[in-house]
């Protein structure tokens, strides 16, 4: 009778979650755009607003399965030379997971950011080894319990920021995801005193039930 129970609840919420999933307009729009998830709208108003990447400039896209981001990345920076008036820029991206190919991105498929050996190969691919923007919307696998994912979370955000001193230029800027939390405040004060200016942004695509929101930091301030 437990395990009847449990399989109704359990499918019950799969099912609600599967209606709010079709019905979602960013689900819709994504796929009418041909953006690989969701997600890329998230990016798309950032940058709309903030004006974060531009032609010519080199991306470290950061959790960049299955790939959404690094396609806003490569149209907003030009890679491809669709304006020829503007310069073209480059985009890498890095995941755990595996990335299917997309033109004008260079993708480490497989590959864990903090393995040192993944730094060695990152500056060997970005131009002049250095990144004018890393966007990051890792997240870690959850276990359910929200503090301790939030911390999970925190940690490999604040590793980002340790690796953002071989590899982004100064003026440089960094966009990641966190998840609303104890730390979350650390991880903003670790972020002021590497950049002049660090603020907090949730877009319309973050869905208004998730504890999700991102810190935007830019003018970097190292060398």
């Amino acid at each position: 009778l437990h395990t009847t129970v449990w399989f109704l609840r359990k499918t019950g919420t799969e099912q609600r979650w599967l209606e709010r999933h079709l019905k979602d307009p960013f689900v819709k729009a994504s796929k009418q755009q041909h953006y690989r998830c969701r997600s890329a709208f998230k990016l798309l108003e950032i940058d709309d607003k903030f004006h974060v990447l531009r032609p010519g400039f080199s991306v470290l896209d950061c959790g960049a399965a299955p790939g959404a981001w690094s396609q806003v990345a490569v149209e907003r920076v030009n890679v491809l030379g669709i304006d020829p008036a503007v310069p073209t820029g480059f985009v890498l991206g890095v995941d755990l997971l595996r990335i299917s190919p997309l033109k004008g991105a260079v993708f480490l498929s497989e590959t864990d950011i903090a393995d040192p050996s993944t730094m060695r190969t990152i500056q060997s691919l970005l131009p002049a080894g250095k990144a004018d923007v890393i966007l990051s919307d890792m997240a870690p696998n959850a276990t359910g319990i929200k503090e301790l994912d939030h911390q999970k979370l925190i940690s490999l955000c604040l590793g980002l920021l340790n690796l953002a001193q071989s590899i982004l230029k100064p003026k440089g800027a960094m966009l990641c995801k966190f998840w609303d939390g104890s730390e979350a405040r650390l991880l903003q004060n670790r972020l002021k005193e590497q950049f002049q200016d660090v603020r907090t942004v949730k877009p319309r695509a973050s869905r208004k039930d998730s504890a999700e929101s991102y810190y935007l930091a830019r003018l970097y301030k190292g060398k």
